[in-house]
């Protein structure tokens, strides 16, 4: 992400409509990598494409923490957990734009395009994702989904090869969208598939209507949505990568909501009578991932040592100043598998020289610190973050240069495994434990991308693959346990910290909610 000026950044955002009733300016931190979300694996894109343009067939609903229907109305599943026969909602339109009018409704055909594209390497969509399919990768859906098919235009049946406890809470994440393939078959046709990812089309309630990067994506009301029509009119995400200049914005209005607020400006937004905070605890983790396929990090001893070396409880001071809880493994305390026994590595910079001395590196080495420019809810200021953990590492001999790349960037690059140490985050999409493990430990994880540690190991894998093929919880949780030990003694991350998610917004706003998973619902927001 460019770092803008902050005159720049404080000129009118081509928001002549601003003062209306029906508009609502959301000042979010960085651009969507595109718009086909299926592609990519941050949240960022997540936000701007799914969450606003798009639904899945089933959606996770936080108040009371189980999967509510979307496109479809109702479901059912065989004994032998097997067989899912999906009901579709009637009446489900898509968007109309200058560049697409539908002809139809949604029906069984836009779910199994949506869904085939991702798993059949014969599909003629399937390798124009120039990201590929990163979820669908890593949550192992190719080799998980044997068959989808559709009995009726109404509904769709996905039979498994193994029973899967995760399956239905997978379909509520945001890759899960469901896409027009009425439109898709129009773009093939015209052989323009790449604009898919800049001309996006859903049943959302909102369309898209313009982006520009690093600046705004505008969007406007559905009238058609088949939950009702939306309560602003038009929606803008203004594009601010500075946290101070969203906390100006805000308070004069040319925002009404601002995201991945610093603590300082919670305190600040806290004592200003036109504003407030919502916030809710986080299902979120932030993290340094050590790239386990670069020397000298393929060593345990050394990965160990980094760990004792980052002085943590420094580090939450600073950079989170008292807004989150310390981090010891990959899951947030509020998860039901957490194990929170585990031994974490305490700073000890001189049992972290002893490792390095026993891993055959008395003399340190050299390596790279890779982090981003702006700041978000789990990286509030990448510059001192990646500053403290570099003056750490000098303690015990490790020289580490700072590396400052785009978003867009550092998440094509690091899914590459081009980095060594990486500042990153994760959020939980959908309230299930295996949501961390599967994504960022499992060998599948490694080929899609978002494995950052690069790390395939049998035995965890295992644990991962047999806490999904079972039903019981308190089974589950065991395996878990077992995978969060393993985690940890092998120092794949260094964890960090569990945010409490925030947002400013001004007060004569209504509707709006954090979610402790980052997606972000505006269907319901009332603007000034």
């Amino acid at each position: 992400m460019r770092l803008a000026a902050i005159p720049f950044l404080l000129a009118p955002l081509l928001l002549p409509g601003l003062a209306q009733a029906a508009s609502l300016a959301v000042c979010t931190e960085a651009s969507p990598e595109g718009f086909d979300v299926v592609q990519y694996n941050s949240l960022t894109t997540t936000n701007a494409s799914a969450d606003v343009l798009m639904n899945r067939l089933v959606d996770f609903d936080t108040a009371s923490g189980k999967l509510v229907p979307s496109l479809a109305q109702s479901w059912t599943v065989s004994p032998d957990g097997l067989t899912y026969d999906f009901k579709l909602r009637t009446g489900v339109k898509f968007h109309t734009t200058d560049y697409f009018t539908p002809s139809r409704e949604l029906n069984a055909d836009d779910v199994l395009f949506s869904f085939k594209r991702m798993l059949d390497p014969q599909n003629p969509w399937h390798k124009i994702a120039q990201s590929g399919f990163p979820h669908a990768q890593s949550m192992q859906l190719p080799a998980l989904i044997k068959n989808i098919e559709a009995p009726d235009p109404q509904t769709v049946r996905f039979t498994l090869n193994r029973a899967d406890s995760t399956f239905l809470a997978t379909l509520s994440m945001g890759f899960a969208s469901i896409y027009s393939a009425e439109y898709t078959a129009q773009l093939m046709k015209a052989g323009t598939p790449e604009k898919l990812n800049s001309q996006p089309i859903g049943t959302g309630p909102f369309v898209f209507r313009r982006f520009q990067k690093d600046a705004v994506v505008r969007y406007q009301a559905f009238d058609s949505y088949f939950a009702g029509k939306p309560k602003v009119e038009t929606l803008i995400y203004a594009i601010t990568p500075d946290a101070n200049v969203r906390l100006q914005k805000i308070r004069q209005n040319e925002c009404q909501i601002a995201l991945s607020p610093k603590p300082l400006d919670i305190e600040a937004a806290s004592k200003d009578s036109a504003l407030k905070v919502e916030k809710t605890e986080a299902f979120m983790t932030a993290f340094v991932a050590i790239n386990s396929q670069h020397p000298p990090f393929d060593k345990p001893q050394v990965r160990q040592a980094v760990n004792l070396a980052f002085d943590k409880a420094n580090y939450l001071k600073a950079v989170f100043e008292g807004t989150a809880e310390t981090a010891n493994g990959p899951y947030p305390p509020n998860t039901w598998s957490y194990a929170k026994d585990l031994p974490g590595y305490a700073h000890d910079p001189a049992k972290a020289r002893d490792l390095l001395n026993k891993a055959g590196l008395k003399d340190g080495f050299k390596t790279t610190i890779w982090t981003r420019p702006s700041g978000s809810l789990l990286n509030p200021n990448p510059s001192l973050s990646a500053q403290l953990l570099q003056a750490d590492l000098k303690q015990v001999g490790i020289d580490a240069e700072i590396k400052v790349i785009e978003w867009g960037e550092l998440i094509r690059r690091a899914k590459a495994g081009e980095h060594d140490l990486l500042f990153m985050g994760w959020a939980g999409d959908n309230g299930d434990p295996d949501n961390f493990l599967t994504p960022q430990f499992s060998c599948a994880a490694v080929q899609s991308g978002t494995n950052f540690a690069r790390y395939c190991d049998q035995k965890l894998d295992k644990l991962i693959t047999d806490g999904k093929s079972t039903s019981a919880q308190a089974d589950r949780s065991k395996l878990y346990h077992q995978a969060q030990a393993q985690i940890q003694q092998q120092a794949l991350w260094i964890p960090l910290a569990h945010p409490t998610a925030a947002a400013l917004v001004r007060k004569d706003v209504s509707g709006y909610q954090v979610s402790p998973f980052g997606r972000q619902d505006f269907f319901q927001v009332t603007g000034k």
